[in-house]
């Protein structure tokens, strides 16, 4: 097979990266430039492309699909709550004010705290209790096989 030799001009940082890349896939930097060649002349190289795109689209479409499944699932919580709230909490008497509103302080101060504990331990009260009331059901708000193949580069 012949070849024909080439005299061409690359960035310095183009170079290093192409003799870093040839010393550690251990091939001679002809090799790795006309398999780029072949690979950008290709046909396939536009679909290559193409169902990459399609493949990160799809992914962040699930994404912001599960994150707007857990949007809906805080507001109606919060909604829920509040409406709870409204609807059992007495009145407090005036001569009381001052004593709920140290209490309700208080309150919130141990709710915060609460709070900060369960996101420094990175769990999901909402995950929780879906596993408690559906113990069947395990794949909700769980990443799908084709999702972490393409996080730890995988080719699936």
């Amino acid at each position: 097979m012949s070849r024909t030799r080439l005299n061409i001009y690359l960035e310095p940082e183009h170079a290093r990266q192409l003799a870093e890349l040839a010393t550690l896939k251990r091939l001679s930097k002809s090799m790795i430039v006309g398999a780029a060649l072949a690979s950008a002349f290709s046909p396939d190289a536009a679909d290559q492309r193409e169902a990459a795109i399609s493949r990160r689209l799809d992914r962040l479409t699930r994404q912001f699909n599960k994150l707007e499944q857990d949007h809906n699932v805080a507001i109606e919580t919060l909604a829920l709550f509040i409406r709870y709230f409204l609807s059992v909490t007495p009145l407090v008497p005036a001569d009381q004010h001052e004593a709920a509103r140290a209490q309700g302080h208080a309150r919130f101060g141990h709710f915060v705290e609460q709070l900060a504990r369960h996101l420094q331990k990175g769990k999901s009260l909402v995950r929780e209790l879906h596993e408690e009331i559906y113990p069947e059901k395990s794949d909700f708000l769980v990443v799908d096989d084709l999702e972490r193949g393409e996080r730890t580069g995988e080719q699936g």
